[in-house]
């Protein structure tokens, strides 16, 4: 029961610019435990953080719909050092018009995988406390572009599945969890990228309870681009990669042991501010086993 417990599911719920949740947790697998999930997220948008202003429709495809089958695992190398692995197939429907599709050439789908990701994670520091425990954890991951989609299509691009971007995250993690269940963990990192994708600040705090037969978490994700351009702005050439894109996200993700060693999950999330994205809302449901 305690592995499954320890099992925090972080489904990534991805548009086609950015990840809803980091791709990592504050807790740590023991050596040789581990944990698979399989998830599926919905998300859709009719309105766009533009800049000055919001918009109250998408260009050309006037609503985005996405949805992402995302395969997620995580493994102890040892009780400091645990490895995870997701990767995400993603597909996008917009609803251009027919006349749009016929004079402009434009498509409502795209789909295919996405990024595959690789996260090391290495617990520096544990400080036991009269009522729980302390971990400071360092992560060091790369997303690397598996699938052959394009991101260099004009207004097509709108609702590409990535950014085709080989991405270097370094993400520094402080956890506290009482021995009553609840827990803090923040995060903070950089994600160095290419493909003149900018480089930008990740951060997110958790706040939840993992104890007994149940997990629960509410947070808050946030993205600051260290530069870019604005969608329609000056120095915009139609390749949406090199956008500025910043967000604030919150949600709710909870868990709970079902039967043996399998495990149901689901969530909600919203944007609640943001730059050069859309203003989606998603959900997921996932099943988890572990080992």
């Amino acid at each position: 029961m305690k592995r499954k417990l320890n099992t925090l599911l972080v489904i990534l719920l991805v548009t086609s610019i950015s990840y809803a949740q980091m791709p990592i947790d504050g807790f740590m697998k023991k050596k040789g435990s581990g944990s698979v999930t399989v998830s599926h997220s919905y998300e859709d948008y009719d309105e766009v953080f533009l800049v000055p202003n919001k918009v109250d429709r998408v260009p050309v495809f006037d609503e985005v719909e996405i949805n992402a089958t995302t395969l997620y695992a995580v493994y102890g190398v040892t009780d400091d050092i645990n490895v995870v692995v997701n990767l995400p197939y993603i597909s996008t429907q917009g609803y251009a018009s027919a006349a749009s599709q016929e004079n402009n050439g434009f498509e409502n789908e795209r789909s295919g995988f996405q990024d595959v990701g690789i996260y090391s994670k290495f617990r520096a520091f544990t400080l036991n406390t009269k009522e729980g425990r302390i971990n400071l954890i360092g992560s060091l991951g790369v997303e690397l572009p598996v699938g052959g989609y394009d991101v260099d299509e004009g207004l097509q691009s709108i609702i590409a599945i990535g950014n085709r971007s080989t991405d270097i995250n370094a993400i520094g993690i402080a956890n506290y969890k009482h021995d009553s269940g609840f827990f803090v963990t923040g995060q903070t990192g950089y994600s160095l990228r290419s493909n003149d994708v900018p480089n930008a600040f990740l951060n997110q705090l958790k706040i939840g309870y993992a104890a007994g037969s149940f997990y629960l978490d509410g947070f808050i994700a946030n993205q600051i681009s260290e530069d870019g351009v604005d969608i329609l702005g000056e120095g915009f050439t139609g390749f949406f990669p090199a956008t500025q894109v910043n967000f604030t996200r919150v949600g709710l993700n909870v868990f709970v042991p079902v039967v043996s060693q399998f495990g149901v999950s689901a969530g909600a999330n919203t944007y609640v501010a943001g730059r050069n994205l859309g203003q989606s809302t998603g959900f997921y449901g996932g099943l988890t086993y572990s080992f």
